[in-house]
């Protein structure tokens, strides 16, 4: 019988879906950060339960032919990055299991194929970072990630799973605000002023956004160098203030202001000119996220004469450029400021026949008499509202594609859109967003019988 404290060696023999590498002991599961499978490993068990336990990494014995040497000089304290240890290789094909084993699991689903996961590069594929500030323990300002399970900040001058020509930025505009000697917001005491600090690049225009998280309006001279900051870094076309006086781990506040510059930076998208703000929702590794919007139009096999809704549409990074396919499309979304632009977005496109609508979908969407042919879910990681289920059983749409981000809920809601034999699993195409982590997006298209 194993003990908590007790040093152990294991064979890991697989990957669990939140990263961790799982090995046994006399049928025992352990759960072990850090590892892969294949790895023999000396661990030392730290927590000990009836039908698991959790231990740290102590030492490798024999590594894994599928560990490789981090190529971040913090990865073993940053908490960004779980899988840098782990070839990118053997990373996808984890994440093409965990998708098929997760469908089979929890949505009982067995007549399925999962297609080979769509990729790219990776490093460098974030568009977009959010910093947290700290004070380090000589006084200076800190930014970067936090410690993996924890809230202390891993301070970085650079990062390699974002777009290098946002790297430059980070070091120096984190000591201008030092200089500035702007208070930090601290959690406990909330107190203090400086947040976060946010980038956003343009993959493929090179625009850039400079965003500064504070709790409260301050004349720490943030508006006289904003501009110092346009005119030094010629791909910054704003800077941008956020208030958020909020006790939250939410990022964002409510209000924006402009400081110089504009407030949106523009992207070409799937063939089309996007407007995006920082603070509004766009996925964050553009090239895979062209590649799985490409595969989900090219399933549907459109014919022209479709009528589509798409449920959370942000921006309408998706429903634009499947309007230029179909009859009409119909997007809701609950983010005011991301409606505002989808609309603007919809005009410098010359695309007419959208209309977005501002509200909840689980509001909006029952109250609809329009009948759509397609039905297109992207939800947030909670997945579908019951009141959404309910209203597409009722609707009965030929096609539903859901773009899911876990496959844990995905699993879940598919189950419940296919459990009175309405709908049958056509396709499903992984994506890998998040190179280095362990999170997967997931495209599903599902056929009315």
């Amino acid at each position: 019988m194993i003990r908590q404290g007790e040093l152990v060696e294991i064979d890991i023999e697989d990957v669990s879906s939140d990263g961790n590498g799982v090995g046994k002991i006399d049928s025992q599961v352990i759960f072990i950060p850090h590892t892969v499978t294949g790895d023999r490993i000396q661990a030392k068990l730290i927590k000990v339960k009836k039908k698991y336990a959790q231990g740290r990494l102590e030492k490798i014995i024999n590594p894994s032919n599928h560990r490789i040497r981090p190529r971040c000089i913090v990865a073993d304290k940053c908490g960004g990055c779980k899988w840098q240890h782990i070839d990118y290789q053997h990373q996808l094909e984890i994440k093409k299991n965990q998708v098929k084993e997760t469908l089979t699991r929890i949505g009982d689903f067995t007549n399925f194929e999962v297609e080979d996961i769509l990729a790219d590069t990776d490093l460098g594929y974030r568009n977009k970072a959010s910093y947290p500030f700290g004070v380090s323990q000589n006084g200076n300002l800190k930014a970067g990630y936090y410690r993996e399970g924890s809230h202390q900040i891993v301070n970085l001058n650079q990062c390699p799973i974002q777009d290098e020509r946002l790297n430059p930025l980070l070091a120096e505009i984190k000591q201008d605000l030092q200089e500035l000697g702007i208070p930090v917001y601290d959690e406990n005491t909330k107190k203090g002023i400086l947040r976060h600090l946010c980038f956003r690049i343009g993959k493929n225009t090179g625009e850039i956004l400079i965003t500064i998280v504070i709790s409260k309006p301050s004349n720490f001279k943030l508006a006289e160098q904003a501009p110092i900051w346009l005119e030094r870094y010629p791909n910054v076309v704003g800077v941008t203030l956020n208030y958020n006086p909020k006790p939250t781990n939410v990022i964002f506040g409510e209000e924006t202001e402009l400081l110089a510059g504009r407030l949106y930076l523009k992207e070409e998208f799937a063939g089309l000119t996007f407007t995006l703000r920082t603070e509004t929702f766009f996925q964050v590794n553009t090239t895979v996220a062209e590649s799985l919007f490409k595969w989900v139009i090219d399933a549907l096999n459109l014919q022209g004469n479709e009528t589509v809704i798409d449920l959370y549409c942000g921006i309408g990074a998706l429903t634009l450029p499947i309007a230029q396919k179909v009859d009409s499309v119909m997007g809701i979304e609950f983010d005011k400021v991301a409606i505002e632009l989808a609309n603007h977005n919809a005009v410098i496109n010359d695309i007419d026949n959208v209309r977005f609508v501002v509200g909840k979908a689980e509001v909006v969407f029952p109250e609809l008499t329009t009948i759509a042919d397609i039905v297109i879910l992207d939800p947030p990681r909670k997945g579908c509202q019951p009141e959404v289920i309910e209203s597409l059983g009722k609707m009965k749409p030929q096609k539903i594609v859901y773009v899911s981000c876990h496959p844990a809920t995905l699993a879940r809601d598919l189950k419940l859109l296919c459990e009175n034999n309405d709908y049958v699993i056509e396709r499903v195409k992984p994506a890998d967003f998040f190179p280095q982590t362990t999170h997967v997006e997931t495209a599903v298209i599902l056929t009315r019988r």
